[in-house]
């Protein structure tokens, strides 16, 4: 499982708006969220190709059985039909940026 972080030296300041600007350039529609602490998604797919972005929070990923946590700046691609849980870690709510494959 690859996560890809934020580069500032390529990509700037972290920020929504340049984030989201990343991966509408990679062809996918964006969205922002906020998940409170407590927030779980128990294991589910998608039919989409995703990009799970965060801006601040700590949020753990659990893909096809392998754990990572992702934080400000981190970006994780979810394959459609991959199995995946999530669920925020610590105190501080996660703002996240979902992103889906244009068809």
């Amino acid at each position: 499982m690859a996560v890809e972080h934020w580069d500032e030296a390529r990509d700037g300041p972290l920020s929504e708006a340049a984030m989201r600007r990343k991966l509408e350039a990679r062809g996918y529609v964006v969205h922002t969220y906020v998940y409170p602490p407590g927030t779980v998604f128990p294991e589910h797919t998608h039919a989409v190709d995703k990009i799970d972005g965060v801006l601040s929070g700590r949020f753990r990923l659990v893909l096809e059985g392998e754990a990572v946590v992702l934080e400000a700046g981190d970006c994780i691609a979810v394959p459609a039909g991959a199995v995946h849980s999530a669920e925020v870690v610590g105190a501080e709510p996660v703002v996240s940026l979902d992103a889906v494959r244009r068809a």
